[in-house]
């Protein structure tokens, strides 16, 4: 997989993208990770990427040229699945949608900034935008190294028990079960008996039944949901 990133801000992804899952997922070749500076497209001479919005509004919008520029650049090289926007009115972030997009071959994710992007980028270049959430942050990075993380993690190959992403909360609709490791008693407070017993199949039983439990008592909302990230494209 390939994952070109456009930013205004190529610092604040150094670090979320440098380490731990991505980092050995990189070193492996599961995935390619480039991050574009969007001042490198620019036609204005002090490098702006910005400008005033017409009508106005306070604030300031990002421009066309240089995200039309990037993009049309990224696109003579190769073909992208999608183009995705981050912005805090996109389709929610969701574990299904994680899933789809471990999927693709290709992928551009456009950073939000500022007070937002000249509306015709979303128009016309973007294919589906995300939100990772009901709150507005200072800019796309963040949101996109949130998207990065939650893709290559499910990519195959990238962790080193594949089998752990699909215990995952919210895979299949359910948060996790707990989770224990050793001493199975500390200060007085045990593990529970049954994960001590061996009996795989009445583990597996248990698991499932404090997942639902979970479930209900936490996030009963996405009992009812159906899977998200279907007919998704922007």
């Amino acid at each position: 997989m390939r994952i070109d990133i456009i930013t205004v801000l190529p610092e604040m992804l150094r670090g979320p993208l440098d380490c731990s899952i991505i980092e050995r997922a990189k070193r492996k070749g599961l995935v390619e990770i480039e991050v574009h500076n969007l001042r490198d497209y620019t036609e204005n001479k002090h490098r702006k990427v910005d400008d005033y919005p017409f009508g106005g509004e306070a604030g300031m919008v990002m421009a066309i040229q240089p995200v039309d520029a990037c993009i049309s650049h990224l696109k003579s090289q190769r073909d992208y699945d999608e183009v995705i926007f981050t912005s805090p009115d996109g389709e929610t972030l969701s574990q299904p949608m994680a899933n789809q997009l471990s999927l693709l071959q290709n992928i551009i994710i456009l950073c939000g900034h500022y007070k937002g992007v000249d509306y015709r980028i979303r128009e016309h270049l973007i294919t589906k935008e995300i939100s990772i959430g009901d709150y507005v942050l200072t800019g796309g990075e963040l949101p996109a190294a949130v998207i990065a993380d939650a893709i290559i993690r499910l990519i195959p190959g990238a962790i080193g028990d594949e089998q752990s992403a699909l215990s995952d909360s919210f895979q299949d609709n359910l948060l996790a079960p707990p989770v224990y490791t050793r001493p199975a008693e500390y200060k007085g407070w045990r593990v529970p008996d049954i994960l001590l017993s061996g009996h795989e199949a009445k583990i597996a039983e248990w698991r499932y039944e404090m997942a639902v439990k979970r479930t209900l008592e936490r996030r009963p909302d996405i009992l009812r949901e159906p899977d998200r990230g279907e007919n998704s494209k922007g």
